[in-house]
């Protein structure tokens, strides 16, 4: 074996597999220390990289030692994104992009044909989720060789949200149509979220993946819809300069196949991970908006006091704020998915508090005031929605916050923070399933 100078990087990659052993309990991490160490540098010698020494020789260490294979299973994929992904060979990458590419076709072909075949906007509207979001989970699980039983698992739900949706007798434009598109897509992202997870959906880790794939796949699909909206805008303009008029063309056909395939592009630029700029921006972006989501919110709440009249909101600042709440906890939970779990408490992780805080001061007035105009007005199909909706935010803040401060006094792990915040994710699926197939019967389809 060829001595190895001191390598920072290889010494703090030991230094959170000690960390993680320590925490854990295990008393002979100084006894594997030096068998890992080995094992490394005759991995280096052969010529491979710290990061891919490391990973195999912690591979090979797991095999033995219950404590290494819980560090493997649990952190391998945050430290080592680059290195998993760089075992996909060329040939594999063309044949999944042309593997894509012909999905993306497909998504195109279901819009065009929702769009002929469906009785008008609203219809289309209500209908979207379940024309693309297959071809979506249907590469996923191509992606992980899903099984026939997983297969099955994830095209029922698709089935019995379509025959809801469109054998369900909805009033043209009423509350309960409305809801129902809103609400389709969140119970049909959930399925697709079975199919990245390949079937392990008791995985808390798989969860958080699935959350930072979430996060990473909004970033890529919002940047190609920039794009293409530009491409779309200048091509436009050119065409009509030469008095042509492009709208047959650009309106019927590449809008639609366009906008349908950059859901299956998205994805797979998340997946193959072709450009680390995501990996770098999102920690980034999370640590630049929490502060500045904070302070909106504490304004907001300083002015809804400042009113003294909260539970005479009108029924669009309501709306406005439910929608903050439900961004500010998607921040909060994409926030957690890119933190290093092994990291100490630190001075985001306060400021993450102070917005947890925040928006569970915001939600319990806005409850006040639902309940408010409830008790006036009556019940409907929006405010029963919003209702359950923000109680369910109440109970996931006020566990969330609770997490956070015993984790800032040292008191509880970050482990529990992230089980919490996985483990309630399905009552959010849960809840988005109630409002399609239930409230649109429980008030006539109104």
């Amino acid at each position: 074996m060829t001595n190895q100078p001191v390598d920072p990087a290889l010494e703090s990659l030991l230094e959170r597999w000690r960390g993680f052993r320590l925490r854990g309990g295990a008393t002979d991490t100084d006894e594997l220390d030096g068998p890992l160490r080995t094992s490394i540098a005759t991995l280096r010698d052969a010529g491979l990289t710290t990061d891919e020494a490391f990973l195999i020789a912690v591979r090979r260490l797991a095999a033995t030692d219950r404590s290494t294979r819980e560090f493997v299973r649990t952190d391998a994929d945050r430290l080592w994104p680059s290195t998993a992904g760089a075992q996909t060979g060329a040939p594999a990458d063309r044949r999944e992009l042309w593997v894509v590419l012909g999905l993306a076709v497909g998504a195109g072909i279901a819009v065009k044909a929702g769009l002929v075949l469906t009785g008008g906007e609203a219809d289309f509207a209500l209908n979207l989720s379940v024309l693309v979001l297959p071809f979506l989970a249907g590469y996923l699980a191509w992606k992980r060789q899903a099984g026939p039983r997983l297969l099955a698992a994830a095209a029922l739900p698709f089935i019995a949200v379509a025959l809801l949706l469109n054998t369900f007798p909805f009033a043209p434009d009423g509350a309960t149509q409305i809801l129902a598109a809103i609400h389709a897509p969140i119970v049909l992202w959930f399925v697709v979220g079975l199919a990245y997870v390949g079937g392990d959906w008791r995985s808390d880790r798989r969860r958080m993946d699935f959350v930072r794939f979430t996060g990473e796949f909004a970033i890529y699909f919002s940047l190609l819809a920039l794009g293409g909206g530009v491409l779309v805008g200048l091509t436009a303009g050119t065409f009509t300069a030469l008095g042509v008029d492009p709208e047959p063309v650009l309106g019927e056909w590449v809008v639609p196949f366009g906008a349908a395939g950059a859901v299956l592009v998205a994805a797979w630029l998340v997946e193959t991970k072709q450009n680390n700029v995501v990996e770098n921006i999102a920690p980034l972006l999370t640590r630049v908006f929490t502060p500045l989501t904070s302070l909106m919110l504490l304004a907001l709440l300083v002015t809804l006091l400042g009113r003294g009249g909260v539970v005479a909101a009108d029924r669009d600042l309501l709306i406005m704020m439910d929608l903050i709440l439900v961004l500010v906890s998607g921040l909060l939970l994409y926030a957690i998915s890119a933190r290093d779990p092994l990291g100490p408490p630190d001075l985001f992780d306060r400021l993450q508090l102070v917005l947890v805080v925040s928006a569970l001061a915001v939600d319990l007035l806005m409850l006040s005031a639902m309940l408010g105009r409830i008790a006036e007005f009556g019940y409907t199909p929006n405010k029963v929605t919003a209702l359950g909706l923000n109680v369910l935010l109440l109970i996931h803040l006020i566990r969330a916050a609770w997490l956070s401060a015993a984790f800032l006094r040292g008191r509880g792990g970050f482990d529990a923070i992230e089980r919490w915040q996985t483990g309630y994710l399905p009552v959010y699926w849960a809840w988005a399933a109630v409002v399609v197939a239930v409230v649109p019967p429980a008030f006539d389809f109104g």
